[in-house]
């Protein structure tokens, strides 16, 4: 009965934030409940899930706080520093390196913050509507995977460093990067060189609209969904335990891999907490969360980065899939590739 539950638990999860507007606006506040029911009807409350659940978004909640203050400060400095570096090296080599860093650092500083730099940056290059669109699109494809290099860069990270954290992997903060960096470095650059290859100066159409500025309280306001957000993760995470021994624990690294192109439509730090667990195998886990991060670039619900640029730039879904289903599919394969020369 209770696995059951679950089912029907996972499929208002996965779709009722397609359907219902209000639940896509309080995101947060749904997967908690969602959350805490899973662990209800699975019998699992604790002490210790509990304490998990308020400690575990402590670091990532911190990041977004202080990166997001932070980015407040400097925010008005970007511009006269992009221009500067920009008619220092040109367009390409700029469009690379932001690109590339943008990927790289967002592990330390977070997706949410890599994204508003990137809106920012993209704001100030002057390109047109189609070359805007490549730079945020490869963008977001870098940061998404970057992120994931740390369990303080997105919730995927969080979720899946604190579920692995006991035997027999033992988890700690480098424990993505350690598995996964050989994989997601050059599929950062990989991002960098595209994007440097395809973006162009010049144009006369108009670039893409930021949106308003954001508030102080607006970096309080998130870093308090976040927490939220993820402590609804955990809850998640330890209700649907019996669904990833049963079923998902035995599947081949392949068809993790691939069935996780499902992230292009669905948040990846979702079925992250859904899918990720102790008894899977390193080269399961490993396929699984690439599988994840990868596609979750190719549409804008799929991870956190392609939500705020979009939200913020005013991107459209048919917009954003013209460029990013057919480099996200490039992407899958290439990387398909190298989990089979490198397991």
């Amino acid at each position: 009965m209770a696995t059951a539950w679950l089912f029907i638990i996972l499929i208002l999860v996965l779709f009722l934030p397609f359907a219902v507007h209000a639940v896509e606006k309080e995101l947060e506040v749904f997967l908690f409940l969602m959350g805490a029911l899973a662990v209800t009807v699975t019998s699992q409350w604790s002490a210790g899930l509990i304490k998990d659940a308020l400690s575990e978004p402590l670091k990532i909640t911190a990041a977004v706080l202080v990166f997001g203050l932070l980015f407040r400060v400097l925010e008005k400095h970007i511009g006269s520093h992009v221009n500067g570096v920009l008619k220092a090296i040109g367009v390409r080599w700029f469009v690379f390196m932001a690109v590339v860093l943008l990927g790289l650092f967002s592990s330390l500083i977070t997706a949410i913050i890599a994204a508003l730099v990137l809106v920012e940056v993209a704001g100030h290059l002057k390109l047109d509507k189609n070359n805007e669109m490549i730079l945020v699109v490869f963008s977001c494809f870098s940061i998404g995977m970057g992120s994931a290099l740390t369990p303080i860069g997105e919730p995927l990270g969080a979720i899946a460093t604190g579920k692995l954290a006991a035997a027999p992997h033992f988890a700690g903060f480098w424990f993505l990067f350690k598995n996964l960096g050989v994989y997601i470095i050059p599929g950062v650059i990989i991002c960098g060189i595209a994007a440097a290859l395809f973006v162009k100066k010049g144009g006369h159409d108009e670039g893409l609209q930021e949106d308003l500025e954001e508030k102080t309280a607006d970096i309080f306001i998130r870093a308090g969904k976040v927490y939220l957000f993820v402590m609804g993760l955990v809850f998640l995470g330890c209700g649907f335990k019996p669904v990833i021994d049963t079923y998902i624990s035995k599947m081949p690294f392949f068809l993790l891999y691939w069935l996780n192109m499902s992230s292009a439509m669905l948040d990846n730090a979702t079925l992250t907490a859904a899918e990720i667990g102790p008894q899977m195998q390193l080269l399961q886990i490993k396929s699984a969360i690439l599988g994840l991060i990868i596609s979750g670039g190719m549409l804008i619900p799929g991870n956190i980065p392609n939500i705020i640029a979009a939200n913020k730039l005013k991107i459209k879904s048919s917009e954003w899939a013209k460029v990013a289903v057919p480099a996200g599919l490039g992407l899958m394969a290439a990387f398909f590739v190298a989990i089979l020369i490198f397991r």
